[in-house]
């Protein structure tokens, strides 16, 4: 093979590359803004013929989601919620990370894993981590944006603890298998989930039920969520250092860590409620073991 196909291959592919990565960073971009939210969860099927399916979940809020990082490399992504009355609640973070050097998996109880990925196998792929309200490691999955036939999306799968609206109430399952999948519509997008609960015996894992799940991002006016934007304008640097003393601990060099589920009778995110500025270091560095 001539040098010169050699060269028109080699560019040919670095400008697909280029253009696959320009409409995934707009894709994950566009999730940002005002958003009415409807969660929606039904158990499907259980091997268990004596398995008493729950009740079907559903909830709605209002979410505004705000862009705290983008060098188009690392995109944060910060949840807020407005509750009754104005209110505002922290909610979760996503953090997307294009061939990302690392990898964040969780294990079951309060510990996770990180290790170093291959370049070869992350290449044109993306991260999304996800991290609790108080920035602690929840789960993390490595997958491709696919922009075909009019559709953007993205989906991977990971192992994740109970879910928040799950795990004070149920004992019967100690993990979850998630497909997660994350698509971009006109009115705004959707996080759709296929879900394995899963007990932890020993060596054998036990199906317990399956679920299937729908977020519903519905995009509207930013002003009805001027309460969440002034949150953040308000406390987005304490956020900050929360977010970079957790990245000093969430690395492959570390490669694991096993967190305390409560300090002096507390969670971590009843600690940093008050935003204590001064205190951030201690107090994350008390809840890891």
């Amino acid at each position: 093979m001539s040098r010169c196909l050699l060269t028109l291959i080699s560019l040919t592919i670095s400008l697909n590359f280029s253009a696959q990565s320009a409409m995934d960073m707009q894709s994950i971009r566009s999730m940002c803004g005002c958003y009415e939210v409807s969660f929606a969860f039904a158990e499907t099927f259980s091997p268990d013929t004596s398995y008493d399916f729950y009740e079907n979940y559903s909830a709605n809020a209002l979410e505004w989601v705000e862009m705290v990082h983008d060098n188009g490399d690392l995109m944060q992504l910060q949840h807020i919620l407005v509750v009754g009355g104005g209110q505002t609640v922290k909610h979760w973070r996503q953090d997307w990370t294009y061939e990302p050097q690392e990898s964040m998996t969780y294990t079951q109880g309060r510990n996770w894993i990180f290790e170093e990925n291959q370049p070869m196998d992350v290449a044109g792929r993306w991260s999304q981590s996800v991290f609790q309200v108080d920035d602690s490691p929840r789960y993390s999955a490595i997958g491709t944006w696919i922009h075909a036939d009019g559709k953007h999306y993205w989906e991977a799968e990971s192992r994740t603890p109970l879910p928040r609206r799950e795990y004070t109430k149920r004992s019967d399952y100690d993990v979850m298998d998630r497909l997660n999948r994350q698509e971009i519509h006109a009115t705004g997008w959707t996080h759709e989930q296929d879900n394995e609960k899963v007990r932890l015996d020993g060596d054998k894992e036990i199906l317990i039920a399956e679920e299937k799940g729908r977020n519903t991002y519905t995009r509207v006016e930013d002003e009805k969520c001027q309460a969440a934007r002034d949150y953040w304008n308000e406390h987005h640097m304490f956020w900050k250092a929360v977010r970079e003393e957790w990245e000093t601990h969430l690395t492959a060099e570390r490669g694991h860590i096993e967190l305390n589920g409560k300090v002096e009778g507390k969670p971590l995110y009843v600690h940093l409620m008050s935003h204590p500025t001064d205190d951030v270091s201690r107090i994350v560095q008390s809840f890891i073991k």
